[in-house]
């Protein structure tokens, strides 16, 4: 397995974990199990985003392209009427 190869695997395998670990945390009444769920979602939110920089320095990640002003708006009207 080449490194590009691991490396999205991992992302992909970092943001599985991110959405598990916010449903958890929404789910937990238990105070100190939600404070760890809390902090395993922040470390591995702060592991996926180094991880991010590198798969993209590297050239094995590339963003979707920045939307505009008019996309933004749109988006953000659409969620205010919610």
């Amino acid at each position: 397995m080449d490194e590009k190869t691991m490396v999205n695997d991992i992302l992909s395998c970092a943001k599985s974990s991110l959405s598990l670990y916010q449903m958890g945390i929404a789910e937990t009444e238990n105070l100190q199990l939600r404070q760890v769920l809390q902090q395993l979602r922040d470390d591995t939110e702060s592991f996926q985003y180094e991880l991010f920089k590198v798969a993209k320095s590297k050239g094995y990640y590339k963003p979707a392209t920045p939307a505009d002003s008019s996309e933004i708006q749109t988006v953000k009207t659409e969620l205010e009427s919610c």
